[in-house]
């Protein structure tokens, strides 16, 4: 079944602007076109998607090495400055026990909201561990993008009234307004159809999940840009080029050209992964 058919829940309605969407996408394009094209980016999603999915699919992650889940952080940059003290030796069964249990039954996505509160609830519930959310989201849409779409928070957080969605809602005063959509995995699929809707009416017919995420990074890179590069501040400083906010917020930049990984060890220093000659 194809993700953007999945069995219909009651989802909530969602009042997006058309204007907004056109000129991200608009920028997404032109941005494009500066390093490769759209398809490079297209190409690169599924990279990392099979990469993940290669990893912990069909029910690996209870046996994943922590070197290989560290490889795997690098690529979710909501989580990978943060999740350092989980990586020690320590702590990192606990970790692996509890992302198997979340991608436990995945298939079912009636559970979702379920197993995602009980992946948060395995953590201290305060402020330094809001990245929880974004961990959990990351390893769902990573694994499996045709079930999971993007739930980071920057997409949507609720509870801030922060994300995407408050960047393309139709309104006069969306920046004090109060938006009433629930962070549910309802309210992701229906974010993830209107956008699909918005790119099928602009000539996007194939590849529609990688699309959907790549205009909804550039949503989001827009934001980061006006705002002077505040969110993930480290992350997200002195942009290079038009793409750069997009990769970074998709996990496409996990090694630099030096071969620095982007995650952090608990000393502050980058991973370094080792190159292999072709």
């Amino acid at each position: 079944m194809s993700a953007l058919q999945l069995a219909a829940h009651k989802r909530p309605r969602l009042d997006l602007s058309g204007p907004k969407l056109t000129r991200a996408f608009e920028a997404l394009v032109a941005g494009s076109d500066e390093s490769g094209g759209l398809e490079r980016y297209v190409t690169a999603i599924k990279l990392k998607t099979q990469l993940f999915s290669n990893t912990l699919g069909e029910g690996r992650a209870a046996g994943v090495s922590r070197d290989t889940f560290q490889a795997l952080c690098a690529c979710m940059p909501t989580v990978r400055r943060r999740i350092g003290s989980y990586l020690s030796h320590a702590a990192f069964d606990m970790l692996r026990a509890r992302v198997a249990i979340l991608l436990e039954g995945a298939a079912d996505t009636a559970t979702a909201d379920a197993r995602i509160a009980a992946f948060g609830a395995g953590f201290p519930d305060d402020r330094a561990h809001r990245w929880v959310r974004d961990l959990a989201a990351e390893l769902l849409h990573n694994a499996d993008p045709e079930r999971y779409p993007m739930m980071c928070r920057w997409v949507w957080d609720g509870r801030a009234n922060t994300g995407v969605l408050r960047e393309i809602w139709h309104g006069a005063d969306v920046e004090h307004a109060r938006i009433e959509v629930p962070d549910s995995y309802d309210a992701f699929v229906a974010l993830r159809e209107e956008l699909a809707q918005f790119l099928s009416q602009n000539g996007v017919f194939r590849d529609v999940i990688e699309y959907v995420d790549l205009l909804t990074a550039q949503v989001y890179a827009g934001y980061i840009s006006e705002q002077g590069g505040s969110y993930l501040r480290t992350d997200f400083s002195t942009p290079e080029d038009p793409m750069v906010h997009v990769r970074r917020l998709l996990g496409l930049d996990a090694v630099d050209e030096r071969g620095r990984s982007r995650l952090k060890r608990l000393d502050g220093e980058a991973l370094v992964v080792e190159q292999h000659a072709n």
